[in-house]
């Protein structure tokens, strides 16, 4: 059984323009993956020699994304990975709020993976 757990990371960037960095595979391309495609909603994810597909199951304009892995789609599982912008209305901050899931031993890993994913995506923003 895997554990959920979200991570937020501070953007200094326009919820418009982050939108696009993780809700197109040219901006996924970015920061994300080596490569991104898209055929409807399903988004290959290409790392090197590895392949992964996932399936755009939740999407709001300049708000969300959610993704299910292929892998886990045939058990209509309940595991996903979700990118949300949040906005806080009094000093206009933009967070990237990231829930995923893993097993158990793999939490603190996938955490770290997702830490410099984020920082990847900072750099091409150009928000430190």
């Amino acid at each position: 059984m895997k554990i959920k757990f979200d991570k937020e990371y501070p953007i200094n960037a326009s919820p418009q323009l982050l939108y696009q960095y993780i809700a197109t595979p040219s901006g996924m391309t970015e920061w994300f993956a080596d490569n991104v495609n898209s055929r409807g909603e399903v988004f290959t994810f290409i790392w090197g020699d590895t392949e992964e597909k996932a399936r755009l199951i939740a999407k709001k304009n300049d708000e969300k994304v959610k993704f299910r892995w292929i892998e886990d789609d045939e058990d209509e599982s309940e595991y996903y990975f979700e990118l949300r912008i949040v906005l806080d209305e009094l000093t206009k901050d933009v967070v990237l709020l990231v829930t995923d899931f893993a097993e158990a031993d793999e939490v603190k890993d996938q955490q770290q993976l997702w830490d410099n994913q984020i920082a990847d995506l900072k750099k091409v923003l150009g928000s430190t």
